[in-house]
C-alpha cells in the first residue's frame, strides 16, 4: 500500500537544490525525495515489537484504563 506526504513551507532554495539533484540522477523531484527518504531511512533499525510497546506504556503512563473484561462485558450486553 502507498501513502502521500505532502511538505509544505520548503524553502525555494531547498526546492532548487533538490531538482537539480533529481535531474542530474535522472529522476522526478519526486522520485528523489523517494529514494532520499529511503537512503535515510535504510541505516535506522526497525523497533521489535518489545520496544514499541515500552513505548505505548511509557506514552500512556498515568493514564486511567478500563480493564478489557469491562469493555467486553459492555459489548456483549449492548451498552
Amino acid at each position: 500500500m502507498s501513502a502521500s506526504l505532502s511538505i509544505r513551507n520548503l524553502e525555494p532554495e531547498i526546492v532548487g537544490r533538490l531538482k537539480r539533484r533529481a535531474a542530474a540522477h535522472g529522476r522526478s523531484a519526486e522520485a528523489e525525495v523517494r529514494e532520499i527518504l529511503r537512503t535515510a531511512l535504510a541505516g535506522e533499525p526497525e523497533p521489535g515489537f518489545a520496544d514499541l510497546a515500552a513505548e505505548l506504556r511509557a506514552l500512556t503512563a498515568g493514564r486511567r484504563h478500563t480493564p478489557a473484561e469491562v469493555l467486553l462485558r459492555d459489548a456483549r450486553d449492548g451498552r
